[in-house]
């Protein structure tokens, strides 16, 4: 028979497009989501996907069933938060999307956390650019976003985590000397490596940096904060780091990492959800262990 666990986890593939990607988002092996789309597959007796190296399609059919599976999870979620009316809070399923410039450096110590502290709940994560999050936020598929402030969108309610300053990584071995604290007269945009187009992250470089109105010979557009780091430690430019990555990242590559004058410069870090969906409590224990559980920059 079908089950609404074959049906979220076909619906992080369509979301992913690649196994391995999904199997992470919804917390199980590539091996047993892979076997459960097999078994979905053959119970309605269709194809539902075209697997190949790189990734995952979507057939035809695939799609029309998508559609159909996300009114399903969309109905079950509503049954779960009205079943949930005068319990506890953060229990049951709680799907969460993260932008991708937080979401590595969050969610090691946020998962564990929330294991721990709430037993009965069972968590989703989505990793997306915000815009991605916010539309998925608004037609039902996850429950909350963390991303940077403001976001703007109908019927949604936001709470404020931390603030996360920003900082200039350069290689360790890089010739330019920058005068430390920093000023944005001070970055060459020639040398300024972004995030491809709609990483929150991109804009908030250009904002801080004063590039704007400039053109960026070396512009990269990569897809990850750990990418875009790895191009600066060997010696191919600078770029923005949150304080919240610099631990992690700074271990990982050979940074310098330059502060900025005051004041400096930084991003709001915040959890949004829509205000109909009755789950305020859950969101504000939801934001309290976000800010307990230790991820919040030092």
């Amino acid at each position: 028979m079908l089950t609404l666990r074959q049906m979220r986890y076909f619906e992080a593939l369509a979301a992913a497009r690649h196994f391995g990607k999904a199997a992470a988002m919804v917390n199980v092996s590539q091996p047993a989501l892979s076997a459960q789309i097999m078994e979905m597959e053959d119970h309605l007796g269709v194809l539902l996907v075209e697997r190949h190296r790189s990734g995952v399609l979507l057939t035809p059919k695939g799609e029309a069933v998508l559609q159909r599976v996300r009114r399903i999870l969309e109905d079950v979620a509503g049954l779960e938060e009205f079943s949930r009316d005068g319990g506890g809070v953060l229990q049951g399923l709680t799907r969460i999307g993260i932008i991708p410039t937080v979401a590595p450096y969050l969610v090691p110590a946020l998962v564990p956390h929330l294991r721990k502290t709430y037993p009965e709940v069972e968590i989703e994560l989505r990793e997306a650019v915000t815009d991605r999050l916010v539309a998925d936020l608004s037609e039902g598929r996850i429950d909350a976003v963390i991303a940077a402030l403001p976001i703007d969108g109908d019927g949604l309610e936001s709470l404020p985590l931390f603030a996360d300053r920003f900082f200039m990584a350069m290689a360790n071995n890089d010739s330019d000397v920058l005068t430390s604290p920093l000023t944005e007269t001070q970055v060459d945009a020639e040398r300024l490596l972004l995030l491809e187009e709609g990483h929150c992250l991109r804009d908030q470089a250009l904002a801080v940096c004063g590039t704007a109105g400039k053109r960026s010979l070396v512009n990269f557009g990569a897809t990850s904060m750990t990418t875009l780091l790895q191009m600066v430690s060997h010696d191919m430019g600078m770029t923005l780091i949150p304080e919240m990555a610099i631990a992690t990242e700074a271990a990982r590559n050979d940074l310098r990492i330059v502060p900025f004058a005051e004041p400096m410069p930084s991003r709001r870090i915040g959890l949004i959800w829509r205000r109909s969906s009755g789950r305020g409590k859950d969101m504000e224990a939801l934001a309290g262990a976000i800010v307990a559980c230790g991820a919040r920059p030092n």
